[in-house]
């Protein structure tokens, strides 16, 4: 299908019949970004109701890493749903669970044995891991960062601190969570200069949380997004996740990596973690695990998984479909998806990089493989984020044909399927470009 291809105006007549039949009936907590009712996605390309089509470098939330309804995924899935829909892998065994847990438990960084719990998303994979911190280390407290996002259930968002609004009303949340400034060097929480800071974001921890907060000694585990999704597409320095890791093994404190939105090829890695070396304890694992399918992975340590019978349990996580959703998802990434977002990603940041030399409100241009952020700023010299900007850059590109989201405090995330290409990456700088030129 041919993209972007707009020919009403948006929403057109079948899409606004649609939006104000969800507004009468559907739950106002949910934040519809623009008003895009989906028809079918294949490939790149999303068609909505009206016929109107979508080149896609927003992939439902960096999950449709195959591409939409990738032919060898959808008939996996009708494979295995002529065969058995459901029948609760925590009661029972299935050979797509097993053969999935293996596979995870060889493809997650580290070389030691790992136990797999399936989830059926990411908030709930977080939760299973703060749940086994706890009990695996005899400890209560936990540290997670600032711009964080693990989820929005009761557990995962007393770790998340994207912004105040998802945690406005719910208090009081679990207590035991202690927030810390992330490695984001474009703009320092401490005011400092990368090079002469001697990574301040990761000593902090010892000079001043441990000794005016908690212990080390009480801490179970830092969860860590190595690189931070919904707080703006930040790559940390590249000192800030070793150090964490040298942190948490000398006090006995477990590394928890929440690779959700990282994770399955995203990066031009397998997992984000192993552009650092890192091998964290546990690793948090969703999103773009089964081509949009409802599927979430814990994958720990083999002797810290010491959990027993009962202690926790998911009916439909690791639904045999998802499972063997999954299995085929990774067969495709692994044929050579990973290596396109090296490559199509450095292509495509090359030409954002190029757009921030002549576009005064671009103010930073950061990302690996095909997880891109581009932040906006205010143009009069103060650099400030510029948050409306971003926003009405987003709509006029989703007017144009080309689906973007925002992400952190002003920047939009370019994070298309895994089997993008150069000619489709140009296409959408080109829109883009238009499009500040136009607003900037």
């Amino acid at each position: 299908m041919k993209a972007p291809w707009i020919t009403t105006r948006l929403p057109g007549p079948k899409a606004q019949a649609v939006i104000e039949k969800d507004h009468q009936y559907t739950a106002p907590a949910y934040g519809r970004v623009y008003p895009l009712v989906v028809k079918q996605g294949q490939g790149m390309v999303v068609e909505d109701v009206d016929g109107n089509r979508f080149l896609d470098f927003m992939a439902g939330i960096a999950v449709a890493n195959t591409g939409h309804s990738h032919p060898l995924v959808v008939q996996a899935i009708e494979e295995q749903a002529r065969k058995f829909l459901h029948i609760c892998g925590s009661d029972f065994y299935y050979e797509p669970m097993v053969k999935l847990a293996e596979k995870l438990s060889r493809l997650a960084p580290g070389d030691g044995d790992k136990k797999v719990f399936f989830t059926n998303s990411g908030t709930e994979t977080v939760e299973a891991a703060f749940k086994l911190a706890r009990v695996a280390t005899k400890r209560q407290h936990v540290i997670a960062f600032h711009g964080a996002f693990h989820g929005r259930t009761m557990g995962s968002l007393s770790l998340t601190a994207s912004r105040s609004s998802h945690r406005a009303g719910f208090s009081p949340l679990v207590p035991g969570v202690h927030h810390v400034p992330y490695g984001f060097c474009h703009r320092c929480p401490y005011h400092l200069n990368y090079g002469s800071c001697e990574i301040a974001c990761v000593s902090y921890l010892e000079k001043s949380l441990f000794r005016y907060e908690v212990a080390p000694q009480e801490i179970a585990a830092i969860f860590v997004e190595p690189i931070q999704g919904e707080g703006g597409y930040i790559v940390p320095p590249p000192e800030y996740l070793p150090m964490l890791q040298d942190l948490c093994r000398r006090h006995g404190i477990l590394l928890i990596a929440d690779e959700i939105q990282s994770g399955f090829g995203r990066t031009g890695k397998m997992f984000a973690c192993e552009h650092w070396g890192i091998e964290p304890d546990i690793l948090c694992a969703a999103k773009g695990i089964a081509s949009g399918m409802p599927l979430g992975a814990m994958i720990a340590r083999s002797e810290i998984s010491t959990w027993t019978h009962g202690t926790h349990g998911s009916t439909f996580g690791g639904n045999p479909v998802a499972c063997a959703a999954a299995l085929a998802t990774i067969a495709v990434i692994e044929d050579g998806l990973v290596s396109n977002a090296a490559e199509v990603g450095g292509y495509l940041k090359d030409k954002l990089d190029q757009l921030k030399s002549k576009r005064a409100v671009i103010g930073d241009v950061r990302g690996l493989g095909l997880m891109i952020g581009v932040e906006f700023v205010r143009a009069d010299g103060s650099r400030a984020p510029d948050a409306a900007l971003r926003d009405r850059v987003m709509m006029k590109c989703f007017e144009r044909g080309l689906l973007l989201l925002g992400c952190g405090e002003s920047t939009l995330r370019f994070c298309p399927p895994l089997i993008v290409t150069k000619e489709e990456s140009a296409a959408a700088v080109e829109i883009f470009d238009a499009v500040v030129s136009e607003l900037g």
